[in-house]
C-alpha cells in the first residue's frame, strides 16, 4: 500500500524556517520505513508592494518569536532586504521546479532557499539567486531556468496553491500523512519533534501491519 508523508509549506514562510530541523528528522524517521517525504508548496503571500519600514518590524518581530520558540538563526541585520517584494510564489515555483525535475533535488532545493533568505539576507524573490541557488542544490543550471520560466511550473505551483487552499489548510507548517489516498494530519503548525516523532512512529506502525 502505497504511503507517503506530504509537507505543505512555503520557503519564505519563518515557522517553517523553525520547522526545519524537526521535518529533517521526521523524514529520516519515515525513510527508515521506506515512506517518502514530497514538499507541496502552500502560497503563503503575493505581496506585490515593497516592504516599508514598518512591514519590516513587523515581521521580523515574527523572526524573533520564531527564534524564541526553536533556536532557528536569523540574520537580523541583513533580512529583508530594502525593496522586497514579499511574493512567495517564485520561491514556491522553484521547489514544485525542482520536484518535476529531480525529486529529490527539491529537498535540497528548500534547505539552500530558506537559508539564503533567513540567514544571508538574500532576496529569493528574484529568478537569478533562484537559478544559482538550483544550480548549486545540483540542478543544471539552463534546465533549470527554462522549466522555472515555463508556463507548465507556473501552472502547476497554481496547482499545489489550489489543493492546499482546498484543504482547507490555512497554517504553514502543516505535515500530513497519507495511505492510500487517505490523509491523516500530523500537525497544523509548530510543534517539536518529541510530540510528533512518536505520532508519526504510531502512524508509520499502523501503515506497517495495514
Amino acid at each position: 500500500m502505497a504511503s507517503r508523508l506530504l509537507y505543505v509549506m512555503d520557503p519564505m514562510c519563518s515557522w517553517c524556517w523553525g520547522f526545519a530541523p524537526v521535518v529533517e528528522a521526521l523524514a529520516e524517521q519515515a525513510a527508515a520505513a521506506e515512506v517518502p517525504l514530497q514538499i507541496v508548496a502552500g502560497g503563503l503571500r503575493r505581496d506585490q508592494v515593497a516592504v516599508d519600514a514598518a512591514a519590516r518590524v513587523r515581521y521580523l518581530g515574527y523572526w524573533q518569536a520564531v527564534n524564541a520558540s526553536t533556536g532557528q538563526l536569523f540574520d537580523f541585520e541583513r533580512g529583508l532586504p530594502e525593496g522586497l517584494v514579499y511574493d512567495t510564489e517564485p520561491a514556491c515555483r522553484a521547489l514544485v521546479t525542482a520536484r518535476s525535475l529531480h525529486a529529490p533535488s527539491a529537498w535540497s532545493l528548500l534547505k539552500l532557499i530558506q537559508r539564503a533568505f533567513y540567514t544571508e539576507g538574500a532576496d529569493v524573490t528574484q529568478a537569478g539567486v533562484l537559478v544559482q541557488l538550483a544550480e548549486q542544490a545540483g540542478i543544471p543550471r539552463i534546465e533549470f531556468a527554462e522549466a522555472f520560466d515555463s508556463q507548465a511550473m507556473q501552472e502547476a505551483t497554481a496547482a499545489d496553491f489550489t489543493w492546499v487552499q482546498d484543504l482547507g489548510i490555512a497554517g504553514f507548517p502543516t505535515l500530513l500523512a497519507e495511505r492510500d489516498g487517505q490523509l491523516a494530519l500530523l500537525t497544523n503548525g509548530y510543534q517539536p519533534l518529541e510530540v510528533l516523532s512518536p505520532l508519526l512512529g504510531r502512524w508509520l506502525e499502523r501503515a506497517a501491519n495495514a
